[in-house]
């Protein structure tokens, strides 16, 4: 979903809470012992204004403005440089650590997704790090994504929604159908589409960039990823040389 809408945008902390993931991502800044670092597709913020520290210099990335909002009017909001945009925004040679947390990575799709891997690895100074997390296609976990229409109250009111999911394409693209109605009676119907690639897929792309792949991990307390249906999830440690 685009999150364009700004009710969407209100909702999405609750759908998308503080957890093991954005303690991960905290552990990984504090253990490399990041000075400058980019939160790339960073939503609301809810995890960048906790990167922030003595000594840190933050920036959140994200296309759409109401999550950037949501985001500079948070706790902490003022310790970030906010900036609208993409990886075309980061600065050559401005990052020790890179972040691409809650599965930012899938929503950047085809040819763009190896323009963005070039554009971090030249952000990146020597031994900086790319983190992010991506879904592995072997689990299959778009055929969990159907849900009728249900009822649940928001900060935005009553919201009425539902979710068809499509099957993936030849490239790994899920298209998933989004259909929202509010109390004041608009209806906002939207397609996230998300792409799914194999880890041996993504490992190579991060080498094309230049990047080398340190750690795959299953989980977010760094058990190794070996592959196969039972581990739906693939987290990516790469480094610059």
């Amino acid at each position: 979903m685009s999150y364009d809408d700004p009710r969407l945008a209100a909702i999405y902390d609750i759908d998308n809470p503080d957890g093991p993931d954005h303690d991960f991502f905290r552990r990984v800044a504090d253990e490399h012992g990041a000075a400058d670092i980019i939160d790339l597709g960073c939503g609301t913020g809810i995890l960048t204004v906790t990167l922030t520290g003595l000594g840190r210099a933050v920036t959140g990335i994200d296309p759409a403005p109401a999550m950037l909002d949501q985001a500079r009017n948070r706790p902490g909001g003022d310790k970030v440089t906010w900036v609208q945009g993409t990886s075309e925004q980061i600065a050559p040679g401005s990052a020790d650590l890179v972040v691409m947390s809650g599965n930012v990575a899938m929503h950047i799709l085809h040819e763009q997704w190896q323009t963005t891997l070039e554009n971090i690895a030249k952000s990146l100074r020597p031994a900086g790090i790319l983190v992010f997390d991506s879904r592995n296609p072997e689990s299959r976990a778009w055929q969990n994504w159907n849900d009728e229409l249900g009822e649940r109250d928001t900060p935005v009111g009553r919201l009425r929604e539902s979710l068809a999911t499509d099957p993936p394409d030849e490239d790994g693209v899920v298209v998933m159908h989004c259909h929202n109605e509010f109390d004041d009676g608009t209806v906002l119907d939207e397609d996230q589409r998300l792409q799914f690639r194999s880890h041996a897929q993504i490992v190579q792309d991060i080498a094309a960039a230049g990047l080398a792949v340190e750690e795959t991990y299953s989980d977010w307390y760094k058990q190794p990823f070996r592959g196969g249906p039972g581990q739906p999830l693939m987290v990516f440690l790469a480094k610059r040389p």
